[in-house]
């Protein structure tokens, strides 16, 4: 394909969206998204492990895994002490991206709240930082005087909604809503005022919504009320979100490949697996002294040389070990290391809920899962009820379990499928097609312009 034959892409990604949600429960009322999907291919988009929002829009826009990225949700250890960890922000990411591959030859980028973008670098273009950015008052544009334009666009540019989980459930509903509408009003605005190549975009609201409102319609969530108010917001959220997509549509032209992605999925979340809690109950983590409320684990709260592992918390948990020779206070051999962790991995698949019934959790070794480990990964990762449950790390609770979450209020933990839909002038009209992996946008993105460097991505291009 010659310079002249080359199109545009245009990349919307909207942060969370399921598969059961777009492709099944509510396509009939999503006209513009059905659209793409009856005139192109759409699949389920396999997510990293975590299919957390860091790493996985990386991993889309590279091509490459967490352990080849070299980090593993959004804090990461920094070494090999018990409390050094740090946000993957923009600097920790190390391989080029799309944007910088095709800047490099020449391709002009628009790139529009893609996470993992503070701090902003140069590209062949404009960039506006993801969610990561602290705040408006800082430098989260390139170049820096594009802020003064989202404002003036926007009346005040929002990065993400404050604050989501929350019981103010009106305040948040109206805050997604208003951040969407933003959102898009600058995607149109740069889609018609700059000269691109290729231009991707992330919307938030679908995470945040979701967080939000899930056991409002879902009649399997524990906690679902069927005379809720808001049983129809994240319908009417989705229906919405189709229309401000058909609106950036119409400005794509025909040359155009549109794909629409998420980073991963969403589900009800039941319950919280404890994992420090069952660490101190299995004799794994000793404490210095019994904790007089429910909190947060520290490091000075634990005896480390009594101490076999420990866990954080999340959407899933890192579990690390507390091996001699590697960590400051180190209580297992190094020969005993592997044996032992084998052994704690098949226990807390294994662990079951107040009840002893199993919630069904799945443990994996970063090496099983990542074609390398760079930095330092955690020694087990988990899924507790294979992420129909979250990590609590919080110690004082007296149980392994409990069905209130540690940060505040959240209806939903993430899937391991997001969304892939592709339809333009070089996508064949093959309808639904077999499920494919994140790290197999950046080559599809790369052979729809015409630009090498795919051959150093883990990914294969999707047609």
């Amino acid at each position: 394909m010659n310079d002249a034959d080359l199109g545009k892409v245009l990349v919307i990604g909207l942060d969370s969206a399921p598969p059961e949600l777009v492709f099944d429960r509510w396509r009939a009322d999503l006209p513009n998204l059905d659209k793409l999907m009856r005139s192109g291919v759409y699949a389920r988009l396999r997510s990293t492990v975590p299919p957390i929002t860091v790493p996985a829009w990386t991993a889309m826009m590279t091509g490459l895994d967490p352990g080849t990225l070299g980090f593993y949700g959004f804090r990461n250890r920094l070494g090999y002490t018990y409390d050094a960890l740090g946000i993957a922000h923009s600097e920790a990411v190390r391989h080029p991206r799309v944007r910088e591959i095709l800047s490099s030859h020449g391709k002009r980028v628009v790139v529009l709240n893609v996470p993992q973008t503070y701090p902003p670098r140069p590209v062949n273009g404009c960039l506006v930082s993801g969610f990561l950015a602290p705040g408006t008052d800082c430098e989260y544009t390139y170049p820096a005087g594009l802020s003064y334009e989202l404002d003036a666009i926007t009346d005040g540019y929002e990065i993400d909604v404050k604050d989501f989980r929350t019981d103010n459930k009106a305040r948040l509903l109206e805050d997604i809503h208003r951040l969407t509408g933003k959102r898009f009003a600058v995607a149109r605005r740069l889609a018609r005022s700059r000269n691109w190549d290729f231009f991707m975009m992330v919307d938030m609201g679908p995470d945040r919504i979701q967080h939000g409102f899930w056991k409002h319609f879902d009649e399997r969530h524990p906690k679902h009320d069927p005379s809720s108010p808001y049983k129809d917001a994240i319908r009417k959220y989705y229906v919405r979100l189709d229309w401000e997509i058909g609106r950036l549509l119409a400005l794509a032209g025909p040359r155009t490949t549109v794909l629409v992605v998420s980073d991963h999925g969403a589900q009800r979340m039941e319950g919280g697996l404890c994992i420090n809690e069952w660490l101190i109950q299995q004799g794994y983590l000793t404490l210095k002294a019994p904790p007089k409320t429910a909190r947060r684990l520290t490091a000075d709260d634990v005896d480390w040389p009594r101490t076999i592992a420990w866990g954080e918390g999340g959407y899933y948990s890192r579990v690390f070990l507390n091996v001699a020779g590697r960590e400051p206070s180190g209580a297992i051999p190094q020969a005993d290391y592997e044996t032992l962790r084998t052994r704690l991995a098949q226990e807390i698949a294994e662990i079951g809920d107040e009840c002893g019934r199993p919630i069904g959790s799945v443990v994996f070794k970063p090496e099983d899962v990542y074609s390398q480990c760079n930095n330092i990964p955690p020694d087990l990762i988990v899924y507790p009820g294979n992420l129909s449950w979250r990590s609590v790390a919080t110690i004082g609770i007296g149980s392994h379990v409990t069905y209130e979450n540690d940060t505040g209020p959240d209806d939903a933990n993430h899937g391991q499928y997001g969304i892939f839909i592709a339809s333009g002038r070089d996508v064949p009209p093959a309808g639904a097609i077999d499920a494919l992996d994140i790290r197999d946008v950046a080559p599809t993105v790369l052979k729809l312009l015409g630009v090498p460097g795919a051959e150093t991505m883990q990914g294969r291009a999707a047609f």
